[in-house]
């Protein structure tokens, strides 16, 4: 697998642009280089955007690269939406090595000859983290603990045991072998740490492991395939080309049934009362607890959620 190479960070100055800050509401597929952190390219996409409520969906460790959907405006309301879709990662895991942050920014603490390993061995591993399993994060995370990152506990030298989660890897399979190398296509719920299931692997398999390479290609509906790179938006950002590349907040909810509201009950959800319909419209019961809400004109109002088996009540109103 080869991943996209890592991109000198743009500078960082302020955007020139006079008066307010825009008022943009949108979301950008944007592809993350090597070496920037999540909040790098909130930093930037912010200044050089002019828009002050920025976002993004789902960190990515600094080395790792692909897809970091960045929400701007009132697209920022639905990321809570998006960080539980199902993302998808080519990773590459390095057998016989392990380290302490269970990839190669850390210390090693063990090698291990991985030359016995076999591609059986392996297979019969893997079935072990496909479905629904219990992963225990890695030390060095953003997790926190008493309002402290966990990976500032493990740098300052106190012992961190993060507790086990319950996350689901939906696909896990071997794209190519070469020992001690793996190339993984793995598509998982939020939540999944591809950094233990490296970890994970190489203790199942004997000989230890560690992550070597990161990309994530899908979160939700983003592609990595027409995710655009900071260096080119670093251009369009001195016009208004960048704006064409905006998905309306909505496109994070497209999978969910829509209901569309006449005047009446769309003054009902604007001014967050539950709207008066039957049970025939959003759905049918039973069904999903969410809904989105759309006007007659065709603009996207509110995320409405289920209460009880008929009543829906605004969890999130746009207009």
């Amino acid at each position: 697998m080869r991943l996209r190479p890592a991109t000198a960070l743009p500078d960082a100055r302020p955007s020139q642009i006079s008066g307010p800050p825009l008022t943009v509401d949108g979301i950008l597929n944007l592809s993350k280089p090597a070496g920037w952190t999540s909040f790098d390219v909130v930093a930037f996409v912010r200044r050089r955007s002019g828009v002050r409520r920025v976002g993004h969906a789902g960190t990515l460790d600094p080395s790792a690269t692909g897809v970091l959907p960045i929400c701007l405006g009132r697209a920022t309301r639905v990321i809570e939406y998006l960080m539980d879709a199902r993302k998808t990662y080519l990773a590459t895991v390095l057998l016989g090595t392990e380290t302490d942050t269970y990839d190669l920014t850390g210390t090693v603490v063990r090698v291990s000859d991985a030359g016995p390993v076999t591609a059986v061995a392996i297979d019969q591993a893997l079935d072990r983290f496909r479905g629904d399993i219990e992963q225990t994060p890695p030390a060095f995370s953003a997790l926190k603990q008493n309002g402290v990152a966990l990976y500032k506990l493990a740098r300052s030298g106190h012992a961190v045991v993060p507790s086990p989660r319950r996350v689901t890897v939906f696909q896990l399979e071997v794209l190519w072998l070469a020992l001690p190398r793996i190339g993984l296509l793995i598509e998982c719920s939020k939540g999944t740490y591809i950094r233990s299931l490296a970890h994970d692997l190489g203790a199942v398999l004997g000989v230890g492991g560690c992550l070597e390479a990161l990309e994530r290609t899908r979160v939700g509906p983003f592609a990595l395939d027409s995710a655009v790179l900071p260096s080119v938006l670093e251009k369009e950002f001195l016009g208004n080309a960048w704006i064409e590349r905006l998905f309306p907040p909505d496109e994070v909810l497209l999978s969910w049934p829509a209901a569309v509201a006449a005047d009446d009950n769309a003054f009902r959800i604007k001014t967050g009362r539950n709207p008066l319909w039957s049970s025939a419209q959003p759905s049918a019961r039973p069904g999903p607890d969410r809904c989105r809400a759309y006007t007659l004109a065709g603009d996207f109002l509110a995320v409405l959620r289920r209460e009880g088996d008929d009543d829906w009540r605004p969890e999130k109103v746009f207009v």
